[in-house]
């Protein structure tokens, strides 16, 4: 139940009146060990199996934007133009396997950026975030 109520919190903390549907998204995406990277459709495939309830992509669609949108998701595009999302929201870089679409994490320390360009006028660097794609030999 203190799950549940965790996950009603990131829903109403994201403006989402949680319902039974957001409530599952929810669980399935933060109720667990690891991190998850994810695209919508993805998502979609997964939580709309034959044997379970179904989910409207545009509820899973609203779902993630607001979820990303209030902190609690990462949203990271792939150089395939591809939105995937992570539940680790913390500062970390990823590898990207070109052949099988996925993304894996790396521990932030284990990137070191030697140099950086001078952020344009008016702004400053929030955060740095390497993507190192991946093809096999």
């Amino acid at each position: 139940m203190a799950q549940n109520n965790e996950i009603v919190n990131k829903l109403r903390s994201s403006k989402l009146r949680p319902t039974k549907q957001r409530i599952r998204i929810g669980e399935f995406l933060f109720k667990r060990e690891k991190t998850f990277h994810f695209t919508v459709d993805k998502l979609n495939k997964i939580l709309n199996k034959k044997d379970s309830e179904k989910i409207s992509l545009a509820t899973i669609y609203n779902t993630v934007d607001a979820f990303k949108k209030a902190g609690h998701l990462k949203e990271i595009l792939t150089n395939n133009n591809t939105s995937y999302f992570d539940t680790n929201v913390r500062s970390h870089h990823h590898f990207y396997d070109d052949e099988t679409n996925e993304l894996t994490d790396i521990n932030y320390n284990d990137v070191v950026v030697m140099k950086m360009p001078q952020a344009p006028k008016g702004k400053k660097i929030k955060d740095v975030e390497v993507i190192i794609s991946l093809q096999k030999n």
